[in-house]
């Protein structure tokens, strides 16, 4: 197990069995000013000790203790010392191996409901004797283990909090860290900072410092490339990096021909001229989109732009050694790669080797480079969610249009282009695509929402247009609401908005003549059309 390196920070480890909303426990605790960290369900017992965390929180989960294959916990992590805080299947685990009873009752407790407070507790020091909580399961507890004693009770469960405070051992059978729950992040504040005694010491300023000196040690006098995509992620990257290390820096920026609007000239004033950043700036559209002639699969779209972008990157290294914008670059090779890697993609490889939560997202970033390519990986901010980042870039001094910039897809323009890609229809789409932008922002909406874009979908219908019949394509608007891209929900815009939207696309952008609002959400649907 690979923990952050901030052996001075207050900690909390997140034994992760399967719940969809651990990283949001995990970002509950950050929120606290703590650091926490994500680990396997099934870490041993020593392992943890030597993390020497503060307090250990047990995510829910969507199995039953009793399943054959069911995630179980080394026991001896209730004998560390460390606090405890069971959640759901995580107070289930507690009672099952502690002695409790755990039992299938038939009844499935799901969704709002009312926490009865009976005895007090540091758990809910000043929270009253009632609170709204959420709910999500079918087993529960019907037995306590010795030493437990109940401290609330819902409609449903007689055990919906209990505690054994001379073990320092707390569990809940609902959820405080969604937002269901209005006050569970003060029930969370009391676990943490009252039980665990952490510190506020997780700040974005210190992790700063501690980045750069973790970059310094780790680079060394060595060279470091980055790709830069003008995204948050690889924007923020780049000038972390450049705060570490200045000239060992060398981004690359490719141009791919699927950018949105005026993306080149953005990224090389804001990297080039404000920032002095070393920058390559490759023009690659022709290589692009001519493999992308005749394809309209999706993914054989996506492998062709993965392939092609990686061999671009590979022969920019190479030129590197050639006389960039008049001034040569003696020292060519990089032994290092940076990439803008976030937590939640640390957390979702941890997935894919073996933790119990089912894997539900498919990445629409391009995909990581070859190991033939010969780099050690340079990570800064593999311990961060996005709206750490974000903070991050902010005081590295980024612009607000780069940093809350709204995620775009590695492939760029070519997954909002439904079948084939043209030149002809990549203007059709950054033209609708900018009058979208353009009114979210006078309209103060863009940076409310999660993404606002637009797609062009492979259909033509009928029109008119002053006295004449047309028979032009037609552009879909996706506004999506989201906390971290793993579930969204279409927003509910004022009708204004959209009639403003419909009606410059339809009267400044030529051959579109149909405007429609995707009011799906994911699930079912995904955010991005392909």
């Amino acid at each position: 197990m690979k923990t952050a390196d901030a052996p001075t920070h207050s900690k909390i480890l997140i034994l992760d069995f399967g719940s969809q909303y651990t990283q949001v426990i995990a970002r509950r605790v950050r929120e606290c000013q703590v650091y926490s960290e994500i680990v396997r369900f099934d870490a041993p017992a020593a392992e943890i000790a030597a993390l020497k965390p503060n307090g250990l929180i047990l995510s829910g989960g969507p199995a039953s203790v009793y399943d054959k294959g069911a995630p179980q916990i080394d026991p001896e992590i209730f004998s560390l010392g460390a606090p405890v805080l069971g959640i759901c299947y995580g107070l289930m685990l507690i009672a099952h191996h502690l002695g409790g009873k755990v039992v299938f009752t038939g009844r499935r407790e799901y969704g709002a409901g009312g926490l009865h407070i009976k005895n007090r507790s540091e758990l809910f020091a000043g929270l009253g004797s009632q609170l709204d909580v959420w709910n999500s399961h079918g087993d529960e507890v019907t037995a306590l283990p010795k030493g437990f004693h109940v401290v609330g009770t819902t409609e449903g469960c007689d055990f919906a909090a209990v505690e054994d405070p001379q073990r320092k051992l707390y569990g809940l059978q609902f959820h405080p860290e969604v937002v269901h729950t209005p006050r569970g992040r003060e029930i969370l504040q009391n676990f943490v900072y009252h039980i665990c005694h952490c510190a506020m010491d997780w700040t974005m300023g210190s992790f700063i410092e501690e980045a750069c000196v973790r970059i310094r040690r780790q680079v060394g006098d060595q060279k470091v490339v980055l790709g830069l995509s003008g995204g948050v992620d690889s924007s923020v990257t780049a000038a972390l990096l450049h705060k570490a290390i200045g000239g060992q820096l060398t981004c690359i920026f490719v141009n791919n021909g699927l950018l949105r609007a005026r993306e080149e000239e953005i990224v090389q004033r804001v990297f080039g001229e404000n920032f002095h950043v070393q920058l390559k700036y490759v023009d690659a559209s022709e290589r692009f989109l001519s493999k992308l002639r005749g394809v309209t699969d999706p993914e054989q779209k996506r492998k062709i732009i993965g392939n092609e972008f990686i061999r671009v990157f590979e022969d920019a290294i190479v030129n590197l050694a050639k006389t960039d914008h008049g001034s040569p670059i003696t020292d060519h090779k990089f032994r290092f790669l940076a990439q803008g890697t976030l937590y939640p993609d640390v957390i979702e490889s941890v997935s894919i080797g073996g933790n119990p939560a089912q894997v539900i997202k498919s990445h629409h970033n391009v995909g990581g480079l070859p190991e033939k390519m010969h780099f050690e990986l340079v990570e800064p901010l593999r311990q961060l969610f996005k709206d750490e980042v974000r903070q991050v870039g902010l005081q590295l001094g980024l612009p607000k249009e780069i940093v809350y910039r709204q995620p775009f897809p590695g492939p760029g323009l070519a997954v909002r282009i439904l079948g084939e890609v043209t030149p002809e229809r990549l203007s059709i789409l950054r033209e609708a695509d900018t009058i979208v932008q353009s009114e979210m922002e006078a309209a103060d909406w863009y940076y409310k929402v999660w993404q606002s874009f637009a797609v062009l979908l492979p259909v033509q219908s009928v029109g008119v247009m002053g006295d004449q019949r047309t028979y032009e394509n037609t552009v879909v608007l996706r506004i999506v609401e989201s906390q971290d891209g793993m579930t969204a929900d279409w927003v509910r815009v004022p009708y204004e908005l959209l009639a403003r939207i419909s009606s410059r696309i339809s009267n400044e952008v030529k051959h579109v003549n149909r405007v429609c609002y995707d009011i799906s959400s994911k699930p079912p649907s995904t955010i991005e059309w392909e």
